[in-house]
């Protein structure tokens, strides 16, 4: 019985990272520092003025921007891990840094969320005066930043850890523009009750945005297959190249929160194809489903 190893890896000429950062790593960083300025010091002004102005909606808003920039701070931090070479002890380098970076990023948001329906709820048995023009000029300052911010991110939506820096700050804007149309509804109308009302929305929109980012930074924390991965699809592919009898062990998992690798068992009995059947399996892999870091065994029997 004989069989070939073929591991599509760090070594292989054909390895990279096309379906990985498009945003070259110094430009990444850059935009990194920049949106961690804007956004750093913007809340410090939303909260004092928040407080100030004694509205839950841009205090609401001011903690959660503040997550979003500890967000940013996780996700530069895991970008630049996952760009350290691997060691002699972590053999696989550090990628999978993205994935508990995006796991602790829903959890804190989820706490967030939850902190600010509690206040909420007690200012709505409760309403107390809001400075709706405070409201309206701090807010409209944040639909700026945040858009600013999230155009930053625009060119990486290839990768999920920059996709996700752009989806945070897209959905800030929206919901500044949602405290400023409240801040108008209060001017025109006296109703302090809006204020904490758009409290319970904004933390409704995070709870909803963040949900599926919990969902999947559990599943590739646990080594699902990555979505966008159909295990049956690789598989029936895999069998259909030629000389292949029967795929099994097929292992799909993801090292980071946009690469993927793959270990599989490929049965070819006619031994003369194994070299053939092996680099066709790897270009297969990388072409049709974007897996790089592949380990294929054949046998003949």
């Amino acid at each position: 019985m004989g069989h070939d190893h073929g591991h599509h890896g760090h070594g292989a000429g054909t390895h990279g990272h096309g379906h990985g950062h498009a945003l070259a790593p110094e430009r990444f960083d850059r935009a990194m520092l920049l949106g961690v300025a804007l956004n750093g010091a913007f809340v410090a002004v939303e909260l004092a003025c928040g407080i100030v102005g004694n509205s839950l909606a841009l205090i609401a808003d001011a903690g959660h921007n503040a997550s979003d920039v500890l967000g940013l701070l996780l996700a530069w931090g895991a970008s630049w891990l996952a760009r350290r070479p691997p060691t002699t002890r972590y053999t696989w380098g550090f990628r999978r840094a993205t994935i508990f970076a995006a796991l602790f990023n829903a959890i804190l948001l989820l706490v967030a969320c939850g902190v600010i329906l509690w206040e909420a709820w007690h200012r709505l048995s409760a309403p107390a005066p809001v400075a709706s023009l405070t409201m309206i000029a701090v807010a409209a300052i944040g639909v700026v930043i945040n858009t600013l911010t999230a155009l930053l991110f625009m060119r990486g939506h290839r990768d999920a850890n920059v996709r996700g820096a752009f989806l945070h700050m897209a959905a800030d804007a929206a919901v500044s523009a949602g405290v400023v149309a409240a801040g108008i509804a209060i001017l025109f109308t006296g109703r302090a009750w809006i204020d904490p009302l758009v409290s319970v929305v904004i933390a409704l929109v995070i709870v909803a945005s963040t949900w599926d980012l919990f969902r999947e930074s559990i599943d590739l924390a646990l080594d699902a297959v990555p979505r966008g991965i159909d295990p049956e699809a690789v598989a029936a592919s895999l069998a259909k190249l030629g000389g292949v009898m029967l795929v099994r062990d097929l292992r799909i998992w993801g090292t980071s929160t946009s690469e993927a690798s793959l270990t599989a068992h490929l049965v070819v009995p006619d031994a003369a194809l194994h070299p053939a059947t092996l680099a066709a399996a790897r270009r297969l892999l990388h072409d049709q489903f974007h897996i790089d870091h592949t380990t294929i065994e054949i046998d003949a029997a």
